[in-house]
């Protein structure tokens, strides 16, 4: 079959069957194709032949795309049984052997690569709330804001690109399953329980909130109203690249930032802001029709991507809970089964299409250079707790109405 196809059935089995009883299973058929096919008649052995070129295709291909499933020695000894099935199968032939020891190296290499990466991840996953020290009180404006690191709105843009890409290389297509495997499905009893939890979505997740609370820190912390102005100019700027680059999550985020309640509510500031550029932004990012004027400029960017010869061009950063709500969405419209009992693979294939989209997108190379003073900044920044950004707010422009004044003198 072609790749989308093994590809779907791939990912889209783990719903129903651990990806271990599966391989389980090519096993077993490997066995009875070696059996009926081993009586020595040239004919046979050319049909042996074949289906042992078939068989590796599947195992390169499963390799290379689900590298997890390979992580318990259960898998891994299965694979390595199959493989020397397979070598049997042609042993004159010195390639088949070159290509499984090849495979086996470069899966090899990835979980390694992808142990290492959790053990760095399980030290820093922190809550959002943890990044940084939270301050109660407004510091001195001596202290160094996102402006005396970096006053170029595209260069920021780029750098926040770089994070994004770098946050979404972390993400593989089984994590995405977990939306649809996470479900309480009759189906999926029993392969739920040994999931492994994973922290990508949530790490990946924990990054927009922090950005958007960078945004309205940065924003709220400014003393005078002539450098606020100027602050908020500059995000809705910084927005306006990421739109440019195809980098659709750090301008969300930004955007939420800056309606968060406490920098919303600072009307003289936003008086002399010039708005008419986050007036675009704001458009591109209206909720009503689901996300309607989005979605068309995400789908010029997946065009652009797709006919671009440079990386800079092929850049697409979905929005990424969006992204996983369209997932989920399709998950819950339409059943696993039919009415007859058969899977529903048109189900399986829609939600395969939309995860290979996003596969696609990640592995782009980040076509912008590392900027450490940059990185390190949004980063480890310190970020406002809600309460927090609330009384910087009502000491910039102090409360307005009833409510304000009640909830200033609570915070007080």
């Amino acid at each position: 079959p072609q790749r989308t196809y093994i590809f779907t059935f791939l990912l889209s089995s783990r719903v129903f069957i651990h990806p271990h009883e599966l391989l389980a299973k090519v096993g077993q058929i490997c066995i009875k194709q070696k059996q009926q096919l081993e009586t020595g008649t040239e004919a046979e052995k050319a049909k042996l032949k074949s289906f042992a070129a078939k068989i590796i295709q599947l195992l390169k291909e499963w390799t290379e795309t689900f590298p997890y499933d390979f992580q318990d020695e259960k898998s891994m000894k299965e694979l390595k049984e199959i493989a020397h099935r397979i070598t049997q199968c042609d042993e004159e032939n010195g390639t088949v052997k070159k290509i499984i020891s090849q495979m086996t190296q470069n899966l090899l290499m990835a979980l390694s690569a992808r142990s290492q990466y959790q053990e760095i991840r399980e030290k820093f996953r922190q809550p959002v709330t943890d990044k940084g020290t939270i301050l109660k009180t407004k510091p001195q404006s001596s202290q160094k804001d996102i402006l005396s690191v970096c006053c170029d709105p595209l260069i920021l843009a780029q750098q926040l690109t770089y994070v994004e890409l770098e946050r979404v290389s972390n993400i593989y297509p089984e994590d995405l399953m977990q939306i649809v495997n996470h479900m309480d499905s009759l189906d999926n009893h029993k392969c739920r329980g040994d999931v492994t939890k994973t922290y990508n979505l949530e790490a990946y997740d924990n990054w927009f909130n922090c950005l958007s609370m960078l945004v309205a820190t940065e924003i709220c912390r400014v003393v005078k109203k002539k450098q606020r102005t100027r602050m908020v100019e500059f995000f809705i700027d910084v927005a306006r690249e990421c739109f440019n680059i195809g980098n659709f999550n750090s301008m969300m985020a930004i955007i939420s930032g800056m309606n968060l309640s406490p920098v919303a509510r600072l009307k003289k500031t936003w008086s002399k802001v010039k708005t008419a550029k986050f007036d675009v932004l704001e458009h591109h990012m209206d909720p009503s029709s689901n996300f309607c004027n989005y979605r068309t400029a995400l789908q010029g960017a997946a065009q652009r991507s797709q006919t671009a010869n440079s990386n800079r061009e092929k850049i697409v950063i979905p929005v990424f809970n969006l992204f996983i709500k369209d997932i989920y969405f399709l998950h819950k419209i339409h059943t696993n089964r039919l009415p007859n009992g058969q899977i529903n693979f048109k189900k399986f294939w829609e939600i395969s299409r939309q995860i290979n989209d996003f596969l696609t997108w990640k592995q782009v190379e980040c076509p912008f250079e590392k900027d450490k003073k940059i990185q390190s900044y949004l980063l480890t920044a310190p970020i406002y707790s809600e309460e927090a950004l609330f009384i910087a707010s009502f000491e910039s422009e102090g409360p307005e109405n009833h409510m304000e004044k009640d909830s200033w003198k609570t915070l007080r």
